[in-house]
């Protein structure tokens, strides 16, 4: 990684357009243009994985965030049904706690009439439409991804107002995010991704911590995996799978379930106030199609890690899913939010 560029200068505003919840006829947490796009469930079972569910195609990458160099092999970016399924359990996850301290920084900030937030690796823009209305005060954001049709679901579903009713404004920008600089996030009020510090390497995460702290700008990272899940009932195969799943995600000396320490270490050596907030998963019936394609996916990275466990995984597989056709089972999976107060700039508390 030797590129210093954030993003590829393709960038233009778009004014705000009602989010989600804000749209006649739009069920909750359905993506505008996607329709009834998840047709499947437990009982409709698909041949595979909604790309993206699974693991990646390539180690050392995140399909909507290219983070070093690839080639014409890059793996398939992140299908729009898949984080519409997972958006309303995201938002369920997020840590609410961290809100306040945060709030608190945002408000301090001197001289600005309205805030400006860089979402990295946005997707369909959930992040926004979670974070937006519980901020007071005008608010910018700019929309970081690599994928065009993401990019437009995130912008025309961004929601038009904040918590005090101010105005909310959207800019995208395309390209591919190398190393960040404190000249990228300069004006930057904050930083946001979700399950973005996982697939870093511990040289990509130093490099990030110090990029905020360089411009005083606050992060918000959240969901990122903690290396635990817990199903019920239990079954003899669980540990061992989940053992396969960490070492699958620390492949080419990415941090998988490790990131998060290494991040809060980065950060605080870089002088910034760390705060850490479990997030988990609280997958039941209700959630099903999204348990199924993330245990779909949670068996098939185990199995490419240890291929000699696919004839046990094949026949836990075939259970597990009858378990949950059947509405027994409930599965938690751990993730951490992290928030990262860097000191401001220019003598601000």
């Amino acid at each position: 990684m030797t590129n210093p560029a954030t993003t590829t200068p393709q960038s233009r505003a778009i004014p705000a357009q009602p989010g989600p919840r804000e749209v006649t006829g739009v069920t909750d947490g359905m993506i505008p243009g996607l329709g009834s796009s998840i047709e499947f469930g437990p009982g409709q079972t698909p041949g595979g994985v909604i790309p993206g569910a699974g693991p990646s195609g390539k180690p050392g990458s995140r399909p909507t965030v290219k983070l070093r160099e690839a080639g014409p092999d890059d793996p398939p970016r992140y299908a729009p049904e898949w984080l519409e399924l997972r958006e309303p359990a995201d938002a369920a996850a997020r840590a609410h706690d961290l809100l306040d301290p945060l709030r608190i920084r945002l408000a301090n900030l001197p001289g600005r009439s309205g805030i400006v937030i860089h979402d990295l690796g946005c997707g369909t823009g959930s992040m926004g439409r979670w974070l937006a209305p519980r901020l007071d005060g005008a608010q910018h954001w700019i929309l970081h991804d690599r994928d065009p049709y993401l990019l437009h679901f995130a912008a025309v579903a961004s929601p038009r107002s904040a918590a005090d009713g101010s105005r909310v404004s959207v800019e995208t920008r395309r390209g591919d995010i190398a190393r960040l600089t404190p000249d990228a996030l300069q004006g930057a009020s904050l930083v946001t991704a979700s399950a973005l510090l996982d697939v870093l390497t511990r040289e990509e995460i130093d490099t990030f911590a110090a990029a905020c702290a360089g411009a005083g700008c606050p992060a918000l990272l959240t969901l990122s995996v903690a290396g635990r899940v817990e199903l019920t009932p239990s079954h003899p195969l669980d540990a061992e799978l989940a053992q396969a799943f960490n070492d699958h995600q620390r492949r080419d000396g990415l941090l998988g379930p490790d990131a998060v320490t290494a991040a809060a270490e980065a950060f605080s050596e870089h002088g910034a106030t760390v705060r850490l907030h479990p997030s988990p998963w609280q997958l039941g019936p209700e959630q099903a199609a999204l348990t199924e394609q993330w245990l779909r996916g949670w068996v098939g990275a185990a199995v490419e890690e240890r291929p000699e466990l696919r004839a046990e995984a094949d026949v836990y597989l075939t259970k597990r899913l009858a378990a949950l056709a059947a509405g027994e089972l409930r599965v938690t999976v751990h993730h951490v939010d992290l928030l990262a107060l860097s000191r401001p700039v220019g003598g601000a508390s």
